[in-house]
């Protein structure tokens, strides 16, 4: 999987299921940090009531980017994506 060709994103990290750093690049290069803490947010998920399927996607959203964060085999793969500004109006709108 090329997490560099996802478009807008900024940066990645590729993790281990006990959130070590398998690979990173972009905005979150050798961000260990960062990776301890998407792996405590990815296992006080786990925690909430359980499901039939379990999450298939957590999203973290701030007003200019978001994390993504996938599981897949046995791996979390976390994506830094730039936002696109919304205007004013267009925030309004939603609201109501």
């Amino acid at each position: 999987m090329n997490l560099e060709r996802i478009p807008n994103q900024t940066g990645y990290l590729v993790l281990t299921n006990d959130g070590a750093v398998i690979a990173s690049g972009g905005d979150l290069e050798n961000a260990e940090h960062t990776a301890n803490i998407i792996s405590e947010l990815v296992s006080l998920a786990d925690k909430v009531p359980p499901h039939k399927e379990g999450y298939k996607k957590l999203t973290v959203t701030y007003s200019d980017h978001c994390y993504i964060i996938l599981l897949s085999n046995k791996k979390l793969y976390v994506v830094k994506k730039k936002l696109q500004p919304v205007s004013t109006s267009s925030r309004a709108e939603a609201d109501q």
